[in-house]
């Protein structure tokens, strides 16, 4: 593996995104209907506004039937939300050009498993634990590339 590669050529590029006013209900469903983990929030022009995992969506009907009186209201509760409501705002991201090994200490030292690819303020891309994992032992341990 070579950690000084630039991500480019790791990173998922055809991406799912929704807007920040996408509701919650369709949010849930996206991930239900697909095999990733992080959903980028843009507005138009591919401009990152935030991401969302799907940790957050269980999180959000966590806090919900913990707070409310009964399923009923859960629902109702979780009707009313859009992605705004439980996106994490301003996440941290890196440039196509940074490397693979950069993008490996981040995770190492975070508790986050995707970073947005932004570049001319475009989302271009994302790059997930899962590439890395991938790459990694997709060539032989030492083999020159």
């Amino acid at each position: 593996m070579r950690p000084d590669k630039p991500i480019r050529d790791i990173m998922t590029t055809r991406l799912v995104t929704v807007s920040a006013e996408t509701p919650a209900i369709e949010v849930k469903k996206i991930f239900e209907d697909n095999d990733f983990h992080h959903l980028p929030v843009t507005e138009p022009g591919e401009r990152l506004m935030g991401i969302i995992s799907k940790e957050d969506v269980f999180r959000v009907a966590y806090v919900l039937s913990m707070t409310t009186s009964g399923k009923t209201w859960s629902e109702k509760a979780y009707e009313k939300l859009t992605a705004r409501d439980f996106m994490t705002e301003y996440p941290l991201v890196l440039d196509p050009d940074d490397t693979i090994g950069l993008a490996a200490d981040i995770f190492m030292a975070n508790k986050f498993h995707a970073l947005p690819i932004i570049e001319d303020e475009r989302l271009v891309g994302l790059v997930t634990t899962h590439d890395l994992l991938t790459y990694s032992f997709s060539s032989p341990v030492g083999a020159e590339e």
